[in-house]
C-alpha cells in the first residue's frame, strides 16, 4: 500500500504506518505495482486521525505520569525522601513523599467550640476495611450541610469516584469517545462509624489517574453541630505501588506524610470562597504513626483539620 496527498510524492504505507502530515489537501490510496492489475477486489483501509495539538498533549500528560510514578515507586525525580522501614514480605523501597506546592492554607487561632471538640473526641481516630483491619487516620472535618459540601468539593475541582470497576469501564469509554479525560477511578470501601463511606472524592490528572490521585473518603458523623450536619474524612495522596500485606497483590502506595494532603484537601476547599473558618484542632489520643489496612506506613502531627462552609 502506498499513498500521497493531492499530487504529491508517493509514500509507503505497508500494512500499517504512523503519518506525520503537515499539509491540507486530498489523501490518496493504492497499491504499490504498475500496470494493470491481475484480477479484480477491494482493498480495506482504516484511518485514525489525531489532531498534532492533541497528540502533544498526550505525550505531555504521559510524561507526567510517569515521572510521578517514578517518584513514587523509585524516588527518582525532584521528590523529597523519608525513611521508613521496609514492608515486611517485600523489597524494601523509600517512601516518597510527592511534593506538593507549598501551602496557602490560612488557618484560624480561635479554639474549637468544646462542645463539638468532645463530640470529635468521640469519633474513631482511623477507619477500618472489611476484615477489620485499622487504616488511614481521620484527618478533616466539614461542617455544614450535603449541598453545600458537594457544591464546594466540585468547586474545588474534586470529583465523585466511580463506586464500581464495571461503571469505571462505562466511564472511561465514554469519556474518551467524547474526547474527555477520564479521572474517576475507584477507590476501595472502608468503615467508619460501622459503615462504608458516603463518598468518595478524587482529584487527578488525566494518564497518572491510575498511579496517582489525591483521594479522600468522607463519613456522615453520628452527631451534629449547631444544628449543622457533620462529615468526618480520611484523606491520603497515592503515589505509586506496593504489595498488598493481606493478601499479595499490587495495591496504591501512598504519600506518607499524610498532613500534606489533609491542607491539600484544606487550601484547594478555601480556594473556592465557600468555606468559612477553618482551624486545626488536636484530639485525645492523636495518631504519630502507623500503617494503613494494606501495610504501608504513614506519619502525621495527629492534627484534625476542621473547616466550616459558609
Amino acid at each position: 500500500m502506498i499513498g500521497k496527498i493531492d499530487n504529491g510524492t508517493p509514500f509507503p504505507i505497508g500494512a500499517s504506518q504512523n503519518l506525520n502530515i503537515d499539509q491540507q489537501g486530498r489523501l490518496f490510496f493504492g497499491m504499490n505495482a504498475s500496470g494493470k492489475p491481475p484480477c479484480n477486489g477491494e482493498i480495506e483501509v482504516e484511518l485514525q486521525i489525531t489532531p498534532a495539538a492533541v497528540s502533544a498533549q498526550v505525550k505531555s500528560k504521559l510524561g507526567a505520569a510517569a515521572q510521578t510514578w517514578l517518584q513514587g515507586q523509585l524516588g527518582i525525580g525532584n521528590s523529597q525522601v523519608s525513611s521508613s522501614p521496609g514492608i515486611a514480605g517485600s523489597a524494601s523501597s523509600p517512601a516518597v513523599a510527592t511534593p506538593l506546592p507549598e501551602t496557602t492554607l490560612k488557618v484560624s487561632n480561635t479554639p474549637l467550640n468544646p462542645g463539638l471538640a468532645e463530640d470529635l473526641n468521640s469519633v474513631p481516630r482511623r477507619v477500618n476495611d472489611q476484615f477489620k483491619n485499622l487504616g488511614d487516620m481521620v484527618n478533616f472535618v466539614i461542617v455544614g450541610p450535603q449541598q453545600k459540601l458537594q457544591a464546594a468539593l466540585r468547586a474545588a475541582h474534586w470529583q465523585l469516584a466511580d463506586q464500581s470497576t464495571s461503571v469505571a469501564v462505562v466511564s472511561a469509554a465514554v469519556e474518551t469517545y467524547e474526547n474527555k479525560d477520564y479521572r474517576r477511578m475507584p477507590m476501595s470501601t472502608l468503615y467508619l462509624f460501622t459503615r462504608p463511606q458516603d463518598f468518595g472524592y478524587e482529584q487527578a490528572e488525566a494518564y497518572s489517574v491510575v498511579a496517582s490521585r489525591h483521594h479522600c473518603r468522607i463519613w456522615k458523623a453520628p452527631f451534629t453541630w449547631n444544628h449543622e450536619t457533620v462529615w468526618v474524612g480520611a484523606g491520603t495522596h497515592d503515589i505509586g505501588f506496593e504489595k498488598d500485606q493481606r493478601n499479595g497483590k499490587v495495591t496504591h502506595k501512598i504519600d506518607p506524610a499524610v498532613d500534606g494532603e489533609r491542607d491539600h484537601i484544606g487550601e484547594s476547599l478555601q480556594q473556592t470562597g465557600q468555606v468559612g473558618n477553618i482551624l486545626y484542632y488536636l484530639p485525645d489520643q492523636p495518631v504519630k504513626e502507623a500503617k494503613n489496612a494494606t501495610g504501608g506506613t504513614y506519619h502525621s502531627d495527629g492534627r484534625v483539620l476542621v473547616m466550616f462552609l459558609k
